[in-house]
């Protein structure tokens, strides 16, 4: 397999990098690249005995610092003691999700837990981090994007999916959700002549945690089905590339969009992905903004 591998990311010694969701799966390796390229990386986790462990695997410049992307008031206290530690922050790497396919659950804050995770949290922390962000030279946020996000569409009517709820549907509401945010920010940021840029990136199918998690509550059965999943998914160390790339390399432009290129985007060598219509029309985009700064309360461009 030929293409972008992580031995082309630059050095990264005196930057900042904060990385969610950093003690496993695609957070975890991205943090171990960066960290080994030189950055000092905030491993931004719910868990932090977890967050340690993951730190001294990872060794190099790497700090721990609690955060719960499903509690704006965590979100809010990370963010206000990050900015007070790191006036200037260069990458902000929006990876951490959650993914089920149990009953509906809701966050700290009464809202469906996987747009709550997957947008909301990482929308606030966004905004509240934007001005460090700025102070940086080429600071970029990245948005993890998934496949899912092209059969989804967003229904503004319903965006707690309370009727008729369907929790693998719900996922991909939120992929496109989060897909929509990342372009738009971009958009803003443009218009607005940010030097900030907007990129993202989707893993493909990649061999992490959470398809064993979503499946637990489904006994021995779902036990099965994860460990049949795992086999046709790539390792993760190839499916945290888009993201890495989308992060480091010195020729991405805020807006553009990084997948595997083989088997349906679902596999393979880093390529530019492929958005679905509604993710770039920019009227889906100014009304899920509006709607996510009234449900977080954060507002910004």
């Amino acid at each position: 397999m030929t293409g972008w591998t992580a031995d082309r990311i630059p050095d990264q010694h005196g930057r900042t990098a904060v990385v969610t969701g950093a003690n496993s799966g695609l957070g975890l390796v991205t943090a171990t690249e960066l960290a080994r390229r030189g950055a000092h990386v905030v491993l931004a986790v719910r868990n932090t005995a977890a967050g340690a462990e993951a730190a001294r695997r990872i060794g190099g410049d790497v700090e721990v610092r609690e955060l719960d992307l499903a509690s704006l008031d965590s979100v809010r206290g990370f963010a206000a003691k990050l900015a007070a530690d790191h006036p200037a922050i260069d990458l902000l790497i929006n990876n951490a999700g959650v993914v089920l396919l149990g009953p509906r659950r809701t966050s700290a804050d009464g809202f469906e837990l996987q747009l709550a995770t997957n947008l909301l949290g990482h929308f606030a922390l966004t905004g509240l981090l934007l001005g460090n962000l700025a102070a940086a030279p080429a600071a970029r946020v990245v948005s993890l994007s998934s496949i899912t996000h092209r059969n989804a569409h967003l229904d503004f009517g319903d965006l707690m999916s309370e009727r008729n709820y369907r929790a693998a549907a719900v996922y991909g509401r939120s992929k496109l959700a989060t897909t929509v945010f990342g372009v738009e920010l971009d958009r803003r940021l443009r218009a607005a002549g940010s030097p900030v840029a907007s990129v993202l990136a989707h893993p493909g199918i990649t061999r992490t945690n959470l398809t064993p998690r979503a499946w637990e509550h489904r006994g021995r059965l779902g036990r099965v089905i994860a460990r049949v999943g795992l086999l046709a998914t790539q390792p993760v160390e190839q499916g945290t590339l888009p993201q890495l790339r989308a992060a480091t390399d010195p020729g991405v432009r805020g807006g553009q969009f990084f997948g595997p290129a083989g088997l349906w985007e679902t596999r393979g060598r880093v390529t530019e992905a492929r958005f679905s219509r509604e993710a770039t029309d920019p009227a889906v985009g100014g009304r899920l903004w509006a709607a996510a700064e009234e449900l977080t309360g954060v507002s910004y461009l």
